[in-house]
């Protein structure tokens, strides 16, 4: 029996492959090209990805911030693949452009993107750059942008919301608020190291030294010290200086005036009531003391 069952069986095998659909070798063969193709795709976007970090790192390595003219910007931050947070800073800092702003705003993003380059916490996710509108005007055109500096953040992955664009007008531009708004958007914080600046001690010793030499020279003559036209002279100009704005230009460092860089037109009044130039100030107080 179980010699003539062995034909048996391998007569109804052959029949089952007899009866296999010959269509199905044609779909297994174009799913097996189709799998080897989407693993040939996606290890060639590794291997991408991991050029443009190794390219960025080794940027990073010689300067915190680094320039990108309108082809590394559209690689490096536009292209994907992209697994880390890009901020640019969008300037004008020729000095053709006089805009004076753009070279305060530089100098705060300069003590930022150091602050994050030295510290212990520095990794591959996050990198600074700048585009200078005279060396990437294209991709000035490209994001409707006719205002310098702008700040924006380009996330890992998608596109910038509104929310990826640093309200400068408001905030200002100091490196403290610049490290907050990161923080919020890309969970990495900063902390920031000034530079030492001995200019203010100076010049408070100075001023200390002056009036302690006016006070020692009319050391027999103080009765000015108790001159009431001198002391309201004083609270006037104090009251002055505040209502015009002194205070807050002295705070958020504001410019004398901005010149257009597309029409060169020069404005000496804010159009924003959360901002004003320096020069706002002056006609302001000079409308005070008429």
């Amino acid at each position: 029996m179980g010699a003539r069952g062995a034909p048996s069986r391998r007569r109804q095998a052959g029949r089952r492959l007899r009866y296999l659909p010959t269509g199905s070798f044609p779909f297994l063969l174009l799913l097996l090209l189709l799998c080897i193709q989407l693993g040939g795709g996606q290890k060639k976007k590794e291997n991408l990805l991991a050029e443009k970090v190794e390219q960025l790192m080794e940027w990073s390595s010689r300067r915190s911030i680094f320039r990108m003219n309108g082809d590394k910007f559209r690689k490096f931050i536009k292209a994907p693949p992209r697994n880390y947070s890009m901020i640019v800073m969008f300037t004008a800092l020729q000095p053709q452009r006089q805009c004076s702003v753009c070279r305060q705003a530089n100098e705060e993003y300069q003590i930022l993107a150091n602050s994050w380059r030295y510290s212990s916490a520095f990794c591959n996710k996050l990198f600074f750059s700048m585009v200078d509108y005279d060396e990437g005007t294209d991709v000035f055109q490209q994001l409707n942008m006719n205002s310098a500096p702008t700040f924006m953040h380009f996330p890992p992955k998608g596109r910038p919301k509104r929310a990826d664009t640093f309200d400068l007008q408001r905030i200002g531009f100091a490196a403290e608020q610049l490290a907050k708004w990161i923080a919020d958007r890309t969970d990495v914080h900063i902390r920031v190291f000034r530079p030492p600046n001995y200019s203010g001690t100076i010049a408070l010793a100075l001023l200390v030294s002056l009036v302690g030499g006016l006070l020692y020279l009319r050391r027999n003559n103080l009765e000015f010290i108790y001159n009431k036209t001198g002391w309201a002279m004083v609270s006037l100009c104090i009251v002055f200086a505040m209502t015009s704005g002194q205070m807050w230009n002295h705070i958020r460092g504001p410019p004398y005036a901005h010149k257009n860089p597309h029409n060169g037109q020069v404005s000496y009044i804010h159009g924003s009531s959360q901002a004003q130039f320096v020069a706002e100030s002056h006609i302001i107080l000079v409308l005070n003391i008429l």
